[in-house]
């Protein structure tokens, strides 16, 4: 009876044995076939190959191109979903930190600049005389001889005698008398006519720049005056002499030249990048080396319009008061413009920034290590900061270091998403014949070297 038992008991003990050996048995593959599952669902999605040489090669299948080179695997979540714009890029942290990606944040703030510029002195336009005489004649007397020699208003310059101013003055005086003993005249065609004769020789000798005074004179002594006196027409400095005494001189003849440099033009070219900042109104500090330490305030106030062809500049006019006539015509200065503000400009750092041919873009930090390129448009830069006229808002986060690798790549994926769109039915037969090629290539290779 306890022979019996025990051996019950070690059958018993084999089947039990026997049991957990078999459900352990069952249980592993299953198991391992379900984390092997497990694995594969977690698996990045290939689409297909392309050739590490020519993107525009592809194959839906491993392979490799004439060099040997394996052809590059295009995963599904690189190529970015379709809610993504194109050339999204995704880069993981550590690659992020390897190539340095540095951003900023998209402000709003007043740009200011200033622009330096070598300038020179020159004559107020509107302050310049030429004296030229308006008839035929020969210089009597001068009474100013010397360049430089500072004149007020009215002042006599010069005494020429002229025939023509003669007998234009013997015609007025007969227009007086002929008036005065026709003025009682009873008939009024007479009188007018009289009149008229009178208006008609006082205009005559206005014309031929006789000064009022000896017009007056003319009237009050009804004397010919030999001599035509010319005045200064305002007070200024005398830059020219043209005649001599005794000279005879034309209308042609330049007599003397005046200028008033109580105020004076200075002439600063800019270069085209700097206009976009430049307005009439505009202040200029401006110093020279004759007078070191001072400094002469003005502004702008005329913009030529139209650029130097040599040297790819544009004019600028300021004006200075000089009331000191301490600047002189031809003097080189140094000038700052103290350019128009741009108050609450959108900027970003100019280092940001992908320039092209075509347009330009900045890489907009949509997520951590999510980076989108965005088309901007540039207004004016100053202090390393740039205006974006539109494309990015302010509070938005942009890359400022690394962007031309992550520009290269959004270009890749970009070309990437593209040629998914326009051939995704061809693949196979693009792949496979691609492919073949390049089989066929690497067997005859190897067909050479053996």
């Amino acid at each position: 009876m306890n022979k019996n038992i025990i051996i019950a008991i070690i059958t018993l003990a084999l089947g039990l044995g026997a049991g957990y050996w078999l459900a352990g048995k069952q249980k592993g593959p299953g198991m391992n076939s379900a984390t092997k599952g497990g694995a594969q669902k977690g698996e990045r999605k290939i689409l297909f190959y392309r050739s590490p040489m020519n993107p525009t090669v592809t194959s839906k299948v491993p392979a490799k191109d004439n060099m040997g080179m394996d052809y590059v695997p295009v995963y599904a979540d690189s190529v970015g979903g379709a809610k993504e714009p194109a050339g999204t890029v995704t880069i993981d942290p550590v690659t992020e930190q390897d190539i340095g990606v540095r951003t900023a944040r998209v402000v709003r703030r007043t740009l200011s600049r200033e622009i330096h510029a070598v300038a020179r002195v020159t004559y107020d336009e509107e302050r310049l005389a030429r004296l030229h005489p308006k008839t035929e004649g020969w210089i009597d007397k001068l009474y100013v001889d010397k360049t430089g020699e500072p004149v007020t208003k009215n002042t006599v310059l010069l005494s020429f005698y002229s025939p023509q101013l003669v007998s234009s003055q013997q015609e007025y005086l007969l227009a007086l008398k002929n008036n005065e003993a026709l003025k009682d005249s009873p008939f009024e065609d007479i009188r007018k006519g009289a009149r008229d004769l009178v208006v008609s020789s006082r205009e005559r000798l206005e014309l031929l720049d006789v000064p009022e005074q000896q017009i007056i004179d003319l009237e009050v002594t009804r004397k010919v005056k030999k001599n035509l006196q010319i005045h200064s027409p305002f007070n200024g400095i005398v830059m020219k002499v043209g005649i001599r005494d005794g000279q005879y001189v034309t209308p042609a003849t330049e007599l003397y030249m005046l200028a008033d440099l109580r105020k004076i033009w200075v002439y600063v070219d800019v270069y085209e990048n700097n206009m976009p900042w430049v307005r009439l109104g505009d202040t200029a500090r401006m110093t020279v080396e004759a007078l070191p330490g001072k400094v002469f305030t003005g502004k702008v106030t005329y913009i030529y319009p139209y650029m130097e062809s040599k040297t790819r500049t544009n004019r600028i006019r300021l004006e200075f008061d000089n009331r000191d006539l301490e600047l002189k015509p031809e003097m080189y200065a140094k000038v700052t413009l103290q350019a128009n503000r741009q108050v609450n400009a959108v900027v970003v750092p100019s280092a940001a920034i992908v320039r092209s041919g075509f347009s330009d873009q900045v890489f907009v930090v949509r997520a951590p290590g999510k980076f989108e390129p965005r088309k901007v448009t540039l207004g004016v830069s100053a202090e390393g900061l740039t205006q974006i006229l539109s494309g990015v808002k302010p509070g938005e986060e942009v890359v400022t270091s690394a962007q031309f690798l992550i520009d290269s790549e959004s270009n890749l994926r970009e070309a990437t998403a593209k040629m998914m769109e326009v051939m995704p039915a061809s693949a196979d037969k693009t792949g496979a014949n691609k492919t073949g090629g390049d089989m066929k290539g690497m067997n005859d290779m190897n067909g050479k070297q053996k």
